[in-house]
């Protein structure tokens, strides 16, 4: 679980009311569930379609949503059990962060490798079905992954190395920081995500100017694939708060002294679900090809329950 979401719930375990946090547990269910249930739409239309997954650009979109269907699928999870459950033991709570971990450094690096496959299809049109084909599109999603792994397992080896045995039959609350507790991690932590943020938000800005400056005024695909980039950049910018958590909250907490618990979980909705809710506007909503035969599915998906009914 990341720090924001973590964070927010131990502060607001004791201090909201029941019907309180009944409330905001109903919320976040229930937004997560609505969030799934269009990706699994998306997943279903990309499945049934051979136009969708012999295209290296919705396959990487098609990652980004099945990474963002995780992620959001673990921190709800987290977030209920931090209300009922309460402490876990912590082998289990190393499984639900290092999945969180993967998942949320897997984000930036798509975003970045969907940026550059939007620069390649406007400004070298012609080495774009050479450049990006499926196999290479599959090898790339499979760096990122291992990048990922790469910059979170090492937390769980040093915890293994410097912790006693019992501490991994112990109950914890299930934050990063509790079952990952070795100062240096925090260090490694900050290292790498500024690391990740500079190469990713040098991607973005560089194919977006690129395209900018490259494509004519005129072109119809060239507008829509800076819009695209900008959509990335704007959804990078809300992943980024995350990786600022301690210092955001920090500004949370002096700002709004009175009504933190309120605050917090407005930030964590803000944080954590809505930049998983803007993939599904770029290609689900925005792209044309993607919303017809989307479109078409729920269609028929509501002709034949019609029919089952008469």
């Amino acid at each position: 679980m990341n720090e924001s979401s973590a964070n927010m719930t131990v502060a607001v375990r004791y201090a909201d009311s029941f019907s309180k946090a009944v409330t905001k547990n109903v919320i976040v269910v229930i937004l997560g569930i609505s969030i799934n249930y269009i990706n699994v739409g998306l997943i279903h239309t990309f499945r049934k379609h051979q136009i969708f997954y012999t295209n290296p650009r919705y396959i990487l979109f098609i990652h980004l949503v099945i990474n963002d269907m995780t992620q959001v699928t673990l921190t709800i999870i987290l977030f209920v059990i931090s209300y009922t459950i309460y402490r876990l033991n912590v082998s289990v709570c190393c499984i639900f962060v290092l999945l969180a971990l993967f998942t949320t450094e897997n984000t930036p690096l798509n975003l970045a490798c969907m940026a550059v496959e939007c620069y390649i299809a406007i400004c070298v049109p012609l080495r774009h079905v050479q450049i990006c084909t499926v196999k290479r599109t599959l090898i790339l999603i499979g760096l990122i992954w291992v990048t990922s792994m790469l910059s979170a397992l090492p937390d769980l080896f040093i915890t293994l190395a410097t912790e006693p045995l019992d501490f991994f039959h112990s109950q914890v609350f299930c934050l990063r920081q509790t079952v990952f507790p070795n100062p240096l991690i925090i260090k490694k932590r900050d290292i790498s995500y500024a690391v990740f943020l500079v190469i990713v938000w040098l991607v973005i800005f560089y194919t977006y100017f690129r395209i900018l400056f490259t494509a004519k005024a005129a072109n119809k695909d060239a507008k829509k694939a800076r819009n695209t980039i900008l959509l990335h950049g704007f959804q990078l910018l809300l992943c980024m708060a995350t990786y600022a958590a301690p210092q955001l909250l920090s500004v949370v907490q002096q700002w709004f002294p009175k009504n933190y618990t309120d605050s917090l979980f407005a930030y964590y909705i803000i944080v954590q679900i809505l930049p998983r809710s803007i993939s599904p506007i770029i290609y689900g909503i925005r792209d044309n090809t993607f919303r017809r035969h989307l479109k078409r599915y729920l269609l028929c998906k509501v002709s034949i329950s019609k029919a089952t009914i008469h």
